[in-house]
């Protein structure tokens, strides 16, 4: 099916959108990103990231630009509530920021300047790419040889292109599996995840000595805390100029006013499963920073109390009872198959995976069903592991929802 050079439409400029698009581009097809932001370059929001095997393997073999990107953390711990250490695990993990991967995709994918990475010179063989921004899909269509794509921009002008390859890069929240599987449904599962960022240089001693090189827990009856290091400024890695991330699981039954008002922003304007840094509310920014004093170990505590603009995602379930659509010429790919929960870290392993599964899937070493099976396979997996693990997390049970264990 794909023996000749393809002109391929990938739907989200995300992380997952970029990695398959670099992949194609590197394989000679030629590849447009839609991208539904309004602007060029996506914007970060200061989040860290596990960098998994899969992403590892990824990056490796793809992203070439001389220079480290992760910061190491050699043990995993756990703390009681009066800072003691009472479990150790000698487990090294490299840590990563969401803006320092983009900037280096983007710098390999369309060539995109910035003080992350230098960009890499175009090799003989590979493909055109474009990212093209303001393009909001509201169509998809099998047309025989192709899928049209219709979308339109922020002043209202709808256009179409077609292509004879179309992924969904678009997250867990996808607007193409919504088009073509209405019924399959992103639920919240009743917590959230606070996050946020305090500098290494403004870090007190014993911030310092707890998170410095580690990979840190606590744990409590509804009530989930971590922290690890990340890059910092234009990708960083040097002692001294990192940031400590950290991520905050906290109970917020749907139906209660305290939900209602967290997901209110500034402006009075409801958000479904995000809160954008800057759009919380002060009152609720100070209440959590409260909260951290009285609940949490001394120094996560302080990183919280630290953090100048913190902001919250929402958790939720979301996995597509299928990836292929129109003959296999539009894939789901990501999170747009199974938004996992944050617990496994894997979501931008699976993006990693998933374009890995379709590189192999284009050379010809595995066959499309193969690919297909491999994907959905891992979704499942990591979808229901998910769920275990914030379940017990938040709730003490190990219970899956119904219609999620079904699917998975």
């Amino acid at each position: 099916m794909f023996t000749r050079s393809k002109d391929v439409i990938i739907v989200g400029g995300s992380l997952g959108g970029l990695m398959s698009g670099l992949m194609l581009k590197h394989l000679g097809h030629n590849v447009r990103i839609f991208e539904r932001s309004p602007t060029a370059m996506l914007q970060d929001q200061g989040a860290g990231i596990v960098f998994g095997p899969e992403a590892q393997e990824y990056f490796a073999k793809h992203v070439k630009i001389n220079r480290q990107i992760s910061v190491p953390s050699h043990l995993r711990r756990t703390l009681d509530r009066d800072g003691k250490v009472i479990s150790e695990n000698d487990r090294r993990q490299e840590m990563v920021s969401w803006d320092m991967l983009y900037n280096a995709l983007r710098a390999c994918f369309d060539g995109v300047k910035s003080d992350y990475c230098i960009v890499p010179e175009k090799q003989n063989g590979e493909g055109d790419a474009e990212y093209l921004y303001d393009r909001k899909v509201v169509a998809v269509k099998d047309v025989g040889e192709q899928v049209e794509v219709e979308y339109k921009n922020t002043e209202g002008r709808t256009q179409k292109e077609a292509a004879d390859l179309v992924l969904a890069a678009d997250g867990p929240s996808s607007t193409i599996r919504k088009l073509l599987l209405p019924e399959v449904e992103r639920k919240y599962v009743g917590y959230v995840a606070w996050r946020g960022t305090v500098p290494e240089s403004e870090a007190s001693d014993l911030m310092k000595e707890t998170f410095v090189d580690h990979f840190m827990f606590y744990h409590a009856p509804g009530c989930q805390i971590l922290a690890y290091l990340i890059p910092g400024k234009n990708g960083s890695v040097e002692q001294g100029s990192r940031l400590m991330n950290w991520v905050w699981y906290c109970n917020y039954p749907e139906d209660s006013p305290e939900y209602k008002d967290l997901m209110t922003d500034i402006d009075g304007r409801p958000h479904h499963f995000s809160m954008p840094v800057g759009k919380i509310k002060p009152h609720l920014q100070e209440q959590i920073k409260q909260t951290a004093t009285k609940d949490l170990p001394a120094a996560f505590a302080e990183l919280v109390r630290k953090s100048e603009q913190p902001f919250v995602q929402c958790i939720t379930d979301i996995i597509s009872p299928k990836t292929s659509f129109f003959d296999n010429k539009l894939l789901l790919m990501g999170d747009a198959i199974a938004g996992f929960r944050p617990h496994t870290a894997a979501s931008t392993s699976q993006a990693a995976y998933d374009a890995l599964l379709l590189e192999q899937m284009m050379k010809s070493e595995i066959t499309e069903e193969e690919m297909l099976r491999e994907m959905m396979d891992y979704a499942k997996q990591l979808t229901a592991g998910g769920i275990r693990m914030g379940n017990r997390s938040q709730f003490g049970s190990e219970g899956i929802d119904l219609k999620v264990s079904q699917q998975a």
